[in-house]
């Protein structure tokens, strides 16, 4: 049975151009081509990114985060009621005035007493900006800039197709991108909270990579994979400098963020590669499966493009680069007063809570 799924998984019309048989890709004459078996190795490589991000963040990220005057903060305390942390837990975290007071009078407490426990105990749940600071610290992307010749000629991306030899660059790159999203994923219980798109991008991420290594879509892949990366570095340090509190360098981070994203994602993106994975492969080859399943994946990609370029359109129309731990620090002042309050929030010029995922 199994052998059976193993067969129909890995029929050669499914993955390869007509008359390509697997036989094909095998090593031969010093030359080494890709293997699904080569996957394998990104688990192990995932955990060694782990164990040198440890030592990363506590030697490095941290007194780092320090010199710019990060420290770790500490929760306000709050008294233990098991009434307010059952409703915490089981019912909702942002309770409706109804619901305040009834908790009130169960506990025996006013209702702006209640009110006060509810917005410290959110408190509690949300990560410090040391974390947070520690995190954008590793780059989401690791570059490997290749001087290949399909780099600046894409008919040399399907030139030989799919009898093209793997080299070591593409091999390291591949395995260490792979590595990382593996590691992100292993780290969810650590890390600052995601949401659940946060790991559905990974999911995606990991998937495409993987379906163009097994399909020896090595050279459109590495395209893919720098032009989504080379936004991320500008983003990262924007967040960095926004946990710091340099605001003004954050903003203009940022503004070069908004550059590269545009350029790369809404004009290279759609223009270059997608007409090299569309367009020019039909002058060496006739339509196939992975063919078609590529593009689509690829399609769908180019359309969040569009959404996430949307949302860093209204922030830059807005003026408001913002670090996604200003909302931690504006829910610290909630139990302020409502004049102070105001006065924060208009010399706030801070990175959205939501940035553009790849």
């Amino acid at each position: 049975m199994l052998q059976t799924i193993k067969d129909w998984f890995w029929l050669e019309e499914l993955w390869l151009p007509p008359t390509i048989k697997w036989s094909d890709l095998e090593d031969h004459d010093g030359l080494v081509f890709v293997k699904p078996s080569h996957l394998y190795i990104t688990i192990p490589y995932a955990f060694l990114l782990l164990i040198i991000r440890y030592f990363f963040e506590r030697f490095v990220a941290t007194p780092l985060a320090k010199a710019f005057g990060i420290n770790r903060k500490v929760p306000m305390k709050i008294q233990h009621c098991p009434i307010l942390e059952n409703f915490f837990f089981q019912s909702t975290r942002h309770p409706s005035q109804n619901d305040l007071y009834g908790l009130a009078k169960k506990c025996n407490q006013t209702v702006q007493e209640v009110e006060i426990w509810f917005r410290r105990r959110r408190n509690q749940e949300k990560p410090c900006r040391l974390k947070k600071f520690q995190e954008a610290c590793i780059c989401d992307k690791i570059f490997h800039f290749f001087i290949k010749p399909w780099l600046y000629d894409l008919w040399e991306v399907w030139n030989g197709y799919p009898k093209q030899p793997l080299l070591p660059s593409q091999y390291w790159y591949y395995m260490l991108e792979m590595s990382f999203y593996w590691s992100l994923l292993f780290r969810l219980g650590s890390d600052v909270k995601r949401k659940a798109t946060h790991v559905i991008h990974h999911l995606a991420a990991l998937s495409l990579m993987s379906f163009s290594w097994c399909t020896n879509y090595i050279r459109s892949g590495t395209l893919v994979m720098l032009v989504h990366d080379v936004a991320d570095i500008w983003l990262e340090s924007a967040k960095l400098f926004s946990y710091a509190g340099w605001k003004q360098t954050c903003n203009t981070l940022f503004f070069i963020f908004a550059a590269v994203f545009f350029i790369s994602r809404l004009i290279i993106f759609p223009f270059w590669i997608l007409y090299c994975t569309m367009i020019i492969p039909l002058y060496y080859l006739k339509p196939f499966f992975s063919y078609i399943f590529l593009n689509v994946q690829l399609g769908i990609l180019q359309i969040l493009h569009l959404y996430w370029g949307y949302y860093v359109l209204k922030i830059l129309r807005k003026y408001d680069v913002r670090s996604d731990d200003e909302e931690d620090e504006g829910s610290a002042e909630e139990d302020e007063p409502e004049s102070l309050k105001n006065g924060l929030r208009k010399s706030r010029k801070p990175m959205p809570n939501g940035q553009p995922d790849h």
